[in-house]
């Protein structure tokens, strides 16, 4: 038997219960009806219709739900039980598996029954900064694995001083040299899901695999 590897204590594992609310904040929006779907809008405009779209560190599941409500065949992944716990609760039809960043792998997703590649991953919600210390170049490694022909990557975070205080400072041009580590390049960089210019508050990227083009249909 293979022995079985614990993943890193991620820098949200560790904070404990400093990160208690962003369960409760966010339910408490959806309830309100509050608009929680510009990570999804933008994802749903970087695929063609009922695209395959993983949702890394998905949440209680509120973008995953957006883009399934849109057409998209999704699965969300979430390390946190109580947060896959409430995604479960809040989204009965959502598919989500309870899984690591570092750890997701083809093998993994295909034990599990689920696709081994997608047309779009999606990691907002400043999933990179809350990684495990020193780990973010093996989970765009990672991520990288699970692209299509043609497929992209959606990252969104705060790049410095927004996010939790125990999240890592990440400046563009660190990021920008962990993606080209990984095997990927930067398609864009902007400041917002509505695409404004980059910022010093916060970063969109759009990242692909060089050399792996798109499968067109031939019309």
């Amino acid at each position: 038997m293979s022995e079985q590897v614990t993943p890193p204590t991620t820098r949200w594992a560790a904070a404990g219960e400093r990160n208690a609310g962003y369960g409760e904040k966010f339910a408490a929006l959806v309830a309100e009806g509050a608009d929680v779907d510009g990570e999804a809008r933008l994802a749903d405009v970087l695929v063609g219709r009922g695209a395959r779209i993983l949702d890394v560190g998905s949440g209680m599941g509120r973008v995953s739900s957006a883009l399934a409500a849109r057409g998209h065949d999704v699965l969300a992944v979430e390390p946190d039980p109580p947060l896959v716990a409430q995604s479960r609760a809040t989204y009965p039809d959502l598919s989500v598996v309870e899984a690591d960043a570092v750890m997701l792998t083809p093998e993994r997703l295909a034990a599990g029954g689920h696709p081994t590649s997608y047309d779009l991953v999606v990691c907002v919600g400043n999933v990179m900064i809350l990684l495990a210390e020193g780990t973010e170049r093996q989970v765009l490694t990672r991520l990288a694995t699970l692209l299509a022909p043609g497929g992209r990557i959606l990252v969104g975070f705060h790049v410095a001083g927004g996010g939790p205080d125990f999240a890592r400072h990440y400046s563009p041009a660190e990021f920008t040299a962990d993606v080209e580590a990984s095997g990927l390049q930067v398609d864009l960089h902007a400041g917002s899901y509505e695409l404004h210019p980059p910022t010093d508050e916060y970063a969109v990227w759009v990242l692909s695999a060089p050399g792996r083009p798109a499968q067109r249909d031939q019309g």
